[in-house]
């Protein structure tokens, strides 16, 4: 049985957890057209952003990195290195794939200020849609604990996500977290949870 709560005490004590598969740092066309190609296929992508965070008043950032996921594997795309690809926003904007991801109201946002003309289709939003069938606690951290019994790091939440070179802890926090979104919506759908909310 799966808690409708936790709390960060319970979180706390869990063992961590990471996502094991393929990293993929997208940087040239081909890489793009060989992620296209994968998650076209795909029915459920894990979907994430990450921003380089300001700390000082009035001062903001456009959306940094883009984070697509499947079980096997995370595609990283550098958005403020290589702008807003078409590929990429194939798959954001298509019909057909459901992009699982956690407050994406935010992250669309963030997409559209770089990108204007992007027409997001089809996101499950975990958050949103979670607390409609009762659970009390929600975000990736809280429900990657209950639903996947893992904790999962958020220490390079805060770190510069336009530095010249993205250290590894960034590539496996970033690559986490989209794959948490997804195994976690797998999980609660395999299991019934998502009966009322949404049928195939």
């Amino acid at each position: 049985m799966i808690p409708l709560k936790i709390s960060k005490q319970e979180v706390n004590g869990m063992e961590l957890g990471a996502f094991e598969g393929e990293i993929i740092l997208v940087e040239d066309q081909k890489t793009l057209r060989n992620m296209e190609a994968d998650l076209v296929s795909q029915k459920f992508v894990g979907f994430d952003t990450e921003t380089r965070p300001a700390f000082r008043r009035g001062v903001s950032y456009d959306v940094a990195l883009l984070q697509l996921a499947t079980r096997e594997r995370a595609y990283l795309i550098r958005l403020n290195e290589m702008g807003f690809p078409k590929e990429a926003r194939n798959v954001l904007e298509s019909a057909q794939i459901i992009k699982v991801g956690a407050a994406v109201r935010d992250d669309i946002k963030a997409l559209k200020k770089i990108s204007p003309g992007f027409a997001p289709d089809t996101f499950f939003d975990l958050n949103e849609e979670l607390k409609r069938v009762g659970f009390l606690n929600v975000g990736v951290r809280n429900l990657s604990a209950m639903v996947l019994g893992i904790r999962i790091s958020k220490s390079e939440q805060v770190s510069n996500w336009e530095a010249l070179a993205l250290t590894d802890k960034q590539l496996l926090y970033a690559a986490t977290d989209a794959w948490a979104c997804l195994e976690i919506f797998l999980k609660l759908y395999k299991q019934g949870y998502l009966d009322d909310i949404f049928s195939m």
